[in-house]
C-alpha cells in the first residue's frame, strides 16, 4: 500500500476553477485507474490545493501514475487543468499508528 500527499500552489484567482476541473476530469480518471482519494482540501488564503491518494493494487505506483499521465483521456483534457498549477509538491506518507 502507498499513500501520497500532493500539494499544489494554484495561480492566484484560479483556485475555484482548478477545483472544478479536478473534480470533473482528474478525480474520475484517477479513480478508474485504481487510485483511492482519501481527501482533498483547499487553503484559499495561500492558493493551495491538498489531496491524498492511496493505492493498494498490484501495480507499481510509478507505473500506475505514468499510466494516468500517458492515458488518452488525460492527453485530451482541454483546456489542460495543469495550466492552473504554479508549483507541485508530492511525497509518500508513512503511518505512525
Amino acid at each position: 500500500m502507498a499513500i501520497q500527499m500532493r500539494i499544489y500552489t494554484i495561480n492566484r484567482g484560479y483556485l475555484k476553477d482548478w477545483v472544478s476541473e479536478w473534480q470533473e476530469k482528474i478525480k474520475p480518471l484517477r479513480l478508474r485507474l485504481g487510485f483511492e482519494i482519501l481527501g482533498a482540501w483547499t487553503n484559499e488564503e495561500n492558493n493551495l490545493f491538498y489531496w491524498i491518494l492511496k493505492y493498494e493494487g498490484k501495480e507499481n505506483w510509478d507505473k500506475l501514475d505514468a499510466a494516468f499521465h500517458e492515458s488518452e483521456e488525460r492527453r485530451k483534457m482541454q483546456p489542460n487543468p495543469a495550466r492552473h498549477i504554479v508549483k507541485t509538491e508530492q511525497f509518500f506518507l508513512n503511518s505512525v499508528l
